[in-house]
């Protein structure tokens, strides 16, 4: 069955070459498939569209009329197949990743630059929040992948592990006799603590743990950034709870000094998530590619 858009190619072609055998030619068709065509459209328009002369057809007047919305519609319907295939190829298109600052600082700027190198014509749009910040806009379809901590209890979220994060606890001057000997996490929470607002997944993910050893936590301090954790223990102003990853820089200059613990905490780790209901975008599921490849 002929459609009405094959149709309505059928008579742009005929319309431009005035010529039945040459629309025939170009469209890979004969002659009397092309006149059978034609001849349905103005059957079903209820309009004559050309005039026949012993050298070819022209366009009549409501011919004409159709004629340049048909040509029109015809080349946007083109080029949007050659958008599609511009985005199929990663030659234009945008990306949206969701990710926390921390993570976005020490984890993701090597694959951001790998990726922008691959593929240069792919825009890049980074939201900012925390973990459960970005899952909420990672559902509302703001983004379509999401950069963070991880574990995440979310039945509706591919989850795809990147590397493995450690918990630990990090002093100053001040404090830098307490790494004479390891310290029990019952002693650790005696003093002065530095950790982030509760929200954190982080925090939510160290505090579990030391309640789940039946010990309780009262931070003196409880920020918004690991950075802010880092320099608030620089100072002296107490204990603070970090990522040992995303701590490197302060550790091996030495304005930092781990605490050792009798028991560590488990590892966790940062991924990749995105919705289970929804196909990647080809630029996502590249930029995936490219994180589990490295």
């Amino acid at each position: 069955m002929v459609s009405k858009l094959d149709l309505y190619k059928v008579f742009c072609k005929v319309g431009k070459s005035e010529s039945f055998s040459k629309a025939a030619k170009d469209l890979y068709m004969t002659q009397p498939a092309v006149s059978q065509a034609i001849m349905q459209l103005e059957r079903e328009l209820d309009i004559r569209l050309f005039n026949r002369t012993p050298k070819g057809v022209t366009l009549t007047n409501g011919g004409s009329l159709l004629f340049e919305y048909v040509h029109s519609a015809i080349n946007l319907i083109n080029v949007g197949e050659e958008k599609i295939l511009e985005f199929k190829n990663l030659t234009t298109g945008e990306l949206k990743i969701g990710v926390g600052d921390t993570i976005s600082r020490y984890f993701l700027l090597p694959y951001l630059e790998a990726f922008h190198t691959k593929y240069p014509n792919i825009k890049l749009k980074i939201v900012n929040g925390t973990t459960l910040e970005i899952c909420s806009i990672l559902k509302s379809g703001e983004v379509d992948i999401a950069i963070c901590n991880f574990p995440l209890d979310d039945p509706t979220l591919e989850l795809i592990p990147c590397i493995d994060i450690h918990d630990i606890f990090v002093c100053g001057e001040k404090y830098k006799h307490l790494l004479s000997k390891p310290l029990s996490l019952n002693e650790v929470v005696k003093l002065p603590l530095i950790l982030l607002e509760p929200k954190s997944i982080s925090r939510k993910y160290v505090e579990d743990y030391m309640i789940s050893r039946g010990i309780k936590i009262s931070p003196e301090f409880e920020l918004g950034s690991h950075d802010l954790l880092l320099e608030f223990a620089k100072i002296n102003l107490g204990i603070a709870c970090v990522t040992k990853e995303f701590s490197q820089e302060y550790l091996n200059n030495g304005l930092l000094y781990e605490v050792q613990l009798m028991e560590e905490i488990p590892k966790r780790s940062v991924g990749v998530c995105f919705l289970k209901s929804v196909p990647l975008s080809p630029a996502s599921t590249k930029f995936v590619e490219i994180i589990e490849s490295k």
